[in-house]
């Protein structure tokens, strides 16, 4: 394929933002070349500024379930648009949508409306030390919650140890009261929680982990993990963000059968517009103003549009539960077939999978964390990605995110693909 007007557009695009992009994962620095420039999309299909047609499998990173430009979403914020953009007031929409969410996801009473997923985690963790009166959280190595200074944290020497901050504008005071787990390890948390007894707010994690590609955790690790938060008085939180209303209609927590403390939300809540948000029971959200003493605001949550879209897509998902099984049908279809092309042609793999969320991992061994998901062959990732892309199939630019299939891919969409890998196959090799 050729990519010539995004090559161009890149060019251009690196003269006025940092790095052309206003995402990292978007500049392709993992797997090396110049971004796609996306012209427009509509159901299972990306169609780039080249004119080219892309199978995709990233789904703008989750939100949408149903496919591109799906129709009741798109006319629900046209609609709304007609009417005004923003107010920074009240509107009855917003009350619906809360309703609406509350109803579908099981051990939340209140939820409150913010602009993006790492707006709602940050909150998260703020609500949590407030309502505690602690400072420490725990987060897992590979877990990502945004880019709020408390998560951009990496390993220290030891699992009791603080984190030190892994990007230049997080101070070490930050850093100090954020303290780094091993996901799947649910010894690494007692150790924490020991070290550090009586100070511990929150344990913050992804349940289904989508950002050192998808990572499942066993049944002991996270009926462990509340059954430890419960013993220590330290609340847990679930970023869904990802999973929220993507792996059922309740998330996470209801697949998993696993009751969190506080949730947060993004991604399909708002049916593909900018929009989080973050729930939890009735007297922990109290503690929030203008109720409470925690204070946190934002002059465009809840704003018409961004309610508009997040309406009409969780109305589709409450009315239609089948759209899990399909969705999950097709994952698992797309998983076998994958791995059938790699295992007759001797390319040392491993594939996650849960629900609609799915990666494939260029080493043998099972990927059950960060570690074990940075072993793999990023050569060969990089063949493949490439590789895939000249045949059609956009994949995540990078070997730590996870696939996300949305329901308008096709079978026949899903054998182009695997057909598309046994083509490039013997240039992994």
């Amino acid at each position: 394929m050729i990519y010539q007007r995004s090559s161009a557009l890149f060019a251009e695009a690196k003269k006025y933002i940092p790095g052309g992009v206003n995402s990292p994962v978007r500049a392709f620095k993992a797997v090396g070349g110049d971004p796609i420039f996306v012209k427009s999309a509509k159901g299972a299909y990306l169609y780039d500024e080249d004119g080219n047609k892309l199978i995709d499998y990233i789904a703008s990173w989750g939100p949408l379930i149903l496919g591109h430009a799906h129709d009741p979403v798109v006319n629900a914020v046209i609609d709304k648009a007609k009417k005004g953009t923003s107010f920074g007031m009240p509107t009855e929409i917003e009350t619906e949508l809360a309703q609406l969410a509350v109803s579908m996801v099981p051990h939340i009473d209140k939820i409150r409306f913010v602009n993006s997923g790492t707006e709602a985690c940050m909150s998260a963790v703020r609500l949590a030390r407030g309502y505690t009166g602690n400072d420490k959280i725990i987060k897992f190595a590979g877990c990502y919650h945004g880019h709020s200074d408390s998560f951009l944290i990496q390993a220290g020497s030891g699992a009791a140890t603080f984190g030190s901050p892994n990007s230049p504008g997080v101070t070490q005071g930050t850093a100090k009261d954020t303290l780094l787990a091993t996901y799947n390890n649910l010894e690494s948390v007692r150790d924490l929680t020991k070290a550090n007894k009586g100070e511990i707010a929150a344990v913050i994690i992804e349940p289904v982990a989508g950002n050192m590609g998808c990572i499942v955790p066993s049944e002991e690790f996270i009926k462990g993990l509340r059954a430890l938060c419960t013993q220590e008085n330290i609340l847990l939180i679930f970023d869904e963000v990802m999973t929220g209303f993507r792996l059922g209609r309740g998330g996470a927590q209801e697949v998993l059968g696993v009751a969190a403390d506080i949730v947060t939300f993004g991604k399909v809540i708002g049916g593909g517009l900018p929009v989080g948000a973050f729930a939890a029971r009735e007297d922990i959200m109290n503690q929030l103003a203008p109720d409470g003493p925690v204070y946190q605001a934002g002059t465009l949550s809840g704003n018409p549009l961004a309610m508009s879209a997040g309406l009409a897509m969780l109305t589709e998902l409450n009315n239609n539960p089948d759209i899990y099984r399909s969705l999950g049908d097709k994952t698992s279809y797309l998983h076998k077939g994958l791995g059938k092309v790699l295992n007759e042609n001797g390319i040392p793999h491993h594939i996650n999978r849960f629900g609609s969320m799915l990666s494939v991992h260029f080493t043998e061994a099972a990927v059950i964390d960060f570690e074990s998901s940075a072993k793999g062959n990023n050569e060969i990732f990089k063949k493949f990605f490439h590789g895939m892309l000249d045949q059609g199939i956009y994949l995540p630019p990078s070997a730590f995110e996870s696939y996300f299939l949305n329901d308008a891919l096709s079978y026949e969409d899903l054998d182009v693909t695997i057909n598309a890998l046994q083509r490039i196959v013997n240039d992994l090799k």
